[in-house]
C-alpha cells in the first residue's frame, strides 16, 4: 500500500516560496521575534523589537503575511471603541502551520502518525516509550548548556512568567499532540524531567500544566515542586 502524499508544507514549491522569504535576514528576525514573543504584534512593536523603522517593518511583515508565514487580525488599543476611536491597528503573528523542506519529498509525519496511532492501541508498550523518552532526555540534559538554552534547541521556546516558571510556547510535536493528547504530554513530561535529571537537578519540577497553544509542561523555580 503506498503511503499518503506529503502535506502541502512539505512540497518543494512551497517549502521553498517559505523558506525564500526567511532567507532575509530582517524577515527572519521578525519572523523569529514574533515566535518568541507568543502573542499578536502591531507594527511599531515588531520594529522596536528588532531594532527597524516601522515603515520598514510593516513592508517585511506584510511580505511574511502574503508568503502565509503569518497571520493578520485587526483590533483598537483596550479602552478605545466607538466613533473617534480610529482604525483598528494591523496585529500579525505567526500562522499555526510548520515549514517543510525536503528535496526530493519526505513523509516523516506519516511515519511519526503511524507509530503514534500503534503506540496508542496498545497500552502495554507506553511504559517502553516512557523510559525512553525518560533517557533521550538524560542524555540530553548531560550536555553542558544552560537549561534555557536546551530547552530552545529541542523546539520548546521557553519563557519565564511572573511566578519565575519556565513555560513553553510550542509544543514540538504539536501535529501528534491534537490527536494522541494524552500519549505525547505524558511523553513530553518523561523527556524533560530526564533532561532536568541529566543536568543534576530536581525531575519533579516538570509538571503537566496544559494550556490553550502551547506545551503542556512548565518546569518550577528550584525548590518549589516542594511547596
Amino acid at each position: 500500500m503506498e503511503p499518503p502524499a506529503a502535506s502541502s508544507a512539505a512540497e518543494p514549491d512551497g517549502g521553498v516560496q517559505n523558506l525564500a522569504e526567511l532567507a532575509d535576514p530582517t524577515r527572519r528576525q521578525l519572523y523569529e521575534f514574533l515566535t518568541h514573543i507568543g502573542r499578536p504584534v502591531r507594527r511599531d512593536e515588531a520594529a522596536e523589537g528588532i531594532g527597524i523603522t516601522r515603515a520598514l517593518a510593516a513592508y517585511h511583515l506584510d511580505r511574511l503575511a502574503d508568503a502565509g508565514l503569518l497571520a493578520v487580525t485587526y483590533k483598537r488599543p483596550a479602552g478605545r471603541s466607538g466613533p473617534g476611536a480610529g482604525r483598528p491597528a494591523k496585529h500579525y503573528h505567526p500562522t499555526s502551520g510548520d515549514i517543510h523542506l525536503t528535496i526530493p519529498p519526505r513523509n516523516y509525519p506519516f511515519v511519526a502518525q503511524l507509530l503514534a496511532d500503534v503506540v496508542g492501541k496498545h497500552p502495554d508498550t507506553h511504559p517502553t516509550l516512557m523510559c525512553a523518552a525518560h533517557q533521550e532526555g538524560k542524555n540530553t540534559g548531560t550536555k553542558r548548556v544552560a537549561l534555557i538554552e536546551q530547552l530552545r534547541a529541542s523546539g520548546y521556546e521557553p519563557y519565564r512568567n511572573a511566578d519565575g516558571d519556565i513555560c513553553l510556547r510550542n509544543c514540538p510535536f504539536h501535529p501528534l499532540a491534537t490527536r494522541h493528547t494524552e500519549l505525547v504530554c505524558t511523553m513530553n513530561v518523561e523527556f524533560l524531567r530526564g533532561l532536568l535529571q541529566g543536568r543534576g537537578e530536581e525531575p519533579s519540577r516538570a509538571r503537566l500544566s496544559p494550556k490553550p497553544n502551547q506545551c503542556c509542561v512548565v518546569i518550577t523555580p528550584h525548590g518549589k515542586e516542594a511547596a
